[in-house]
């Protein structure tokens, strides 16, 4: 057996073992939950710090659970292998956990915001193509075919780049398009040009606070301002229209 196919043997094997990425972010945001005794009502009044610590805490249950599953396949490699030539077999094997966490962490932010979202029971639809490709869209991908400019779009993004300028460019239409991030490298300048697209940037208070111009931007704002000065708002207009 070559060497690469058994780096991807024992990887496939890892990969059958190891917690999945809907699992981590739900154990982990009932944990938290739970552990501060939360209330429904209370999850959009807490969101940047919810989001913070449910992140801490789910990147350590992932690491136990790969730690686990990583111990398993290695237990059942040396059971049956030769040792002869085994370091770069294990090396290409180690190199394939890395990059697969790696993949995760960049999907992290994303979960957590879902997770968070099910939990506060507002409704959405996922990864509808409609011009673009929004993490969210809310109500519905129903409503928006009727009533676009009634829609929110919201997208999460740990760091940003030069992602927004593709947003900005995909002709996508609603009442306005929210991008969340934990991303401190933006600037003055690029946030007016997000502004002058109708970018909001969502961001967790303590970035908000942190960063004077962050604090100054109109279209910089918390997870806290989002819920109260436009997702709660557009739910009771919903509610009132029967949308939902």
């Amino acid at each position: 057996m070559s060497k690469e196919r058994l780096r991807v043997e024992l990887f496939e094997r890892f990969s059958e073992l190891i917690i999945s990425n809907e699992d981590v972010y739900k154990i982990s945001t009932q944990q938290i939950l739970r552990k501060h005794s939360l209330e429904p009502a209370d999850y959009p009044k807490r969101f940047s710090a919810l989001v913070d610590e449910i992140g801490r805490e789910a990147y350590a249950l992932y690491l136990r659970k790969e730690e686990k599953s990583g111990e398993k396949v290695l237990k059942e490699f040396f059971k049956t292998s030769k040792t002869s030539g085994v370091f770069k077999k294990l090396d290409r094997f180690f190199l394939s956990i890395s990059q697969s966490r790696k993949t995760r962490a960049g999907k992290a932010f994303e979960e957590i915001i879902k997770a968070l979202f099910r939990k506060c029971d507002y409704p959405f639809d996922e990864q509808r193509v409609i011009n673009g490709k929004p993490d969210f869209l809310m109500p519905s991908e129903k409503h928006f075919r009727k009533n676009a400019p009634d829609c929110i779009i919201f997208t999460a993004k740990r760091t940003l780049r030069e992602r927004w300028r593709q947003i900005a460019t995909e002709g996508l239409r609603g009442l306005g398009f929210f991008l969340a991030t934990i991303d401190d490298s933006i600037s003055a300048e690029q946030a007016k040009e997000m502004l002058a697209h109708r970018i909001y940037m969502v961001v967790p208070e303590s970035l908000k606070q942190g960063i004077p111009h962050y604090k100054k931007a109109a279209n910089i704002i918390t997870f806290e301002d989002f819920f109260t000065d436009h997702l709660d708002a557009a739910m009771k207009r919903w509610r009132r229209a029967g949308v939902i």
